[in-house]
Order: C-alpha cells, then structure tokens, then sequence
C-alpha cells in the first residue's frame, strides 16, 4: 500500500477539522416580548429557528420599568457564551435597547414592531410622533397596591386593535393570556441607544394600531437600519401572523457579515 494511501484518512481528518473551526458559530437567539403579550407569542417564530439549527430563548420580560427589564434580559444575555442576536416586539424594543448596552456578545438588534427609542425618549413619547395609534382607547387601568397603574387592552377590543389579522380564536386565547405593562414603563425615558452603535434589523405591518406605520418607518430611517420590511395589512401581532416573515429577517441579521 502506498504512503499516500495510508495518508489519506488523517488528511481527510485533519481537513474536516480545519473546516469546523472556522465553521462560524449560529448566533442565540434572544426573543423579547412586549406588553399585552408573553412568551409563547413567540412560539411559530421559535419553531422555525430551531429547524434551522438556531438555539432559541423566548425571554420572560417582566415589563415593569425600562431600565430594570433592560437589566433583567441583560443577565440573560451574560450568561450565554457566543454570539446573541436580540429580537424586541412592541416594548421589547426599548428592553433590547436597554439590554445590549454593555454587552459585546450582540451580533445585531431586530425591532419586530417594536420601538426604537433614541436616548430620552419614551414608549409613550414615540407612538404618538405621527397619528394613528388607536391603543389609548383600548385601554383599561388595574391600580397597583404600591402604587400606579397596571395596564391591559380590554378584551373585547383585543382583536381589531392588537391582532387584527389573526383568526378572532386565537386572538381571544391571546387577550385571555396578555401581560400587562405598568403605565411607568410606558413612560419611562430610555438609556443609552444601542442601536447606533449595532447592526439593526426592522420589520413591521402597515396596519399597526398601536405603533403607527409612519412611526416604524421614522425609526427605522434614522436608526439606518440594515433591512427595513413592511407587511401591507400587517397587525401589531406579526410574531403570531407572520412568523415566516419575522423568522427569516432574524436569520438575515444572525447571518450578515
């Protein structure tokens, strides 16, 4: 047998091992929900990661204040080795504003109908830049017994103003299991805006009733954002409608070089 032959299994060895390590490692991906959702919003997005070999985290955000819950998804984000892609719905968006701060494992930050405030601004300051947020009059108060407000959208309205394009069963079960959000969170002014100092991914639906298309839009301008994709009657609930959509703009930020 010839020395060549006998080379060929460690050759091919060492050549598989070579392309391993410079195999790049897949981003974790890193969901925030926002208010008047959960965690298992995120569920037909999660489905189609994980197919594609992504690892998933659908973060519990206790949306209670800015600034606590940006550190809350933050330790989250600490404790993961590698690359981390953080993806915000709604309120979310803030969170992971909040959160990448002083985390240098962010590979990029995807707002999914979600706000991206600059520093100062507000959730509440934002959704009324432009008209056509019809959330204020879906809302009912719940008094906290510390003090303040907890927020929820009313059940009957639920649907045409949150989820306007998801079958009304659906849309039941998720007014059913919505989080609230305290009135101070809303209000709270953001911290540093990380996003312009890390790639930005936006996507949004041109029927949102609780952000505005035209808010989305000024966001995404001036954040210069990366990739910028508007669903034509897209609802506030993309995560749930469009889960193809929102999936394959987070593997487009988790794959960009």
């Amino acid at each position: 047998m010839r020395l060549s032959t006998l080379l060929l299994p460690a050759t091919l060895f060492l050549s598989g091992a070579a392309h391993a390590q410079t195999t790049p490692e897949k981003p974790v991906i890193v969901l925030v929900h926002g208010a008047f959702a959960e965690s298992a919003s995120w569920e037909p997005v999660i489905t189609r990661l994980e197919k594609d070999g992504y690892t998933v985290i659908a973060a519990a955000n206790p949306l209670r204040s800015v600034a606590s819950d940006g550190a809350a998804v933050s330790g989250l984000v600490k404790s993961i080795k590698g690359p981390v892609v953080l993806v915000g719905h709604s309120y979310g968006g803030p969170v992971i504003t909040e959160a990448a701060n002083g985390n240098p494992n962010i590979k990029a930050l995807v707002y999914v109908a979600g706000f991206a405030p600059e520093t100062g601004e507000s959730s509440f300051s934002l959704s009324g830049k432009f008209p056509g947020s019809t959330l204020g009059e879906a809302l009912t108060a719940v008094p906290l017994p510390e003090g303040g407000q907890d927020l929820y959208i009313q059940t009957a309205k639920f649907h045409a103003q949150f989820a306007a394009d998801v079958p009304a069963a659906q849309a039941a079960v998720m007014a059913a299991t919505q989080r609230p959000i305290t009135m101070k969170a809303l209000q709270e002014p953001t911290g540093i805006a990380a996003w312009k100092t890390l790639p930005n991914y936006m996507i949004y639906g041109s029927a949102d009733r609780n952000i505005p298309a035209a808010v989305m839009k000024f966001m995404a301008e001036r954040a210069h954002s990366r990739k910028t994709v508007e669903i034509p009657g897209g609802s506030h609930a993309l995560m749930v409608s469009h889960p193809a959509e929102v999936a394959g703009l987070i593997e487009e930020a988790a794959t960009a070089k």
